[in-house]
């Protein structure tokens, strides 16, 4: 409580321990600095101010991890390389350092599945590193395409085997030939399934498997000779 005189001078009034409690709203104005927040999201860096808050973790980093179909059909170990940025000992500068990530692939692993790296990617003095996320995803395939656990696979035949039957032979993904007979005659849209030779199930206990489906592309002949013709015409009509 103060006044003022004529003089242009202060002339004090009252309890001078009063007026500092008053001014400041308490014995000790630095406790704003020293004392823990009771909000922790307001809580106090070094020589900072309250209502800074805590470092925040920068946005994930995306990347494609592209897988052959043999890859996934019979697991593998892959390495990738990253570089990034990694504080100093002083705290204050960084660095370009390069790491290698090791990824164990699972067999039947789905296209999408998301393989997390905590906190590997850029460090930074006031955040927390991203983490560092690859996602799965299938390489073309020269023979097969992939459908949930189920290979699909499309056999050429000529309409001769399309009609009296014949045997097709089928690479799969780990070097073996299946010798697979068709005995049905093979319409357009004629597919045969082969229990259990797709894909590995992922996460199952007791290593099971889609299936192969083979559908048929029937090579038609460009020309045929009159006795043939005839013999067909005896053979269908």
């Amino acid at each position: 409580v103060v006044s003022t005189q004529s003089t242009g001078g202060y002339v004090f009034h009252g309890n001078p321990d009063k007026v500092f409690r008053e001014f400041f709203g308490g014995d000790n104005p630095f406790n704003e600095f020293f004392e823990p927040p009771k909000d922790p999201d307001m809580a106090i860096g070094f020589g900072g101010l309250r209502g800074r808050g805590r470092p925040k973790q920068d946005p994930p980093i995306e990347r494609d991890l592209a897988l052959t179909l043999e890859e996934i059909y019979s697991g593998c170990i892959k390495k990738m390389k990253i570089s990034r940025r990694v504080m100093n000992d002083d705290g204050h500068t960084s660095s370009i350092r390069d790491k290698i990530l090791t990824i164990n692939v699972k067999q039947g692993w789905s296209a999408g599945t998301r393989i997390t790296f905590q906190k590997e990617g850029d460090q930074g003095p006031n955040s927390i590193p991203a983490d560092i996320v690859f996602i799965v995803k299938d390489k073309d395939h020269p023979l097969y395409k992939r459908k949930g656990s189920d290979l699909h696979y499309v056999a050429t035949v000529p309409l001769s085997k399309a009609l009296i039957g014949c045997v097709i032979e089928v690479p799969t993904l780990d070097g073996r030939i299946l010798s697979i007979p068709i005995n049905d005659i093979v319409q357009p849209g004629y597919t045969k399934r082969v229990v259990g030779e797709g894909m590995p199930v992922s996460k199952s206990k007791d290593e099971e498997k889609g299936d192969l489906v083979i559908a048929f592309d029937i090579v038609f002949p460009t020309k045929l000779e009159v006795h043939q013709k005839s013999l067909l015409k005896q053979a269908l009509m």
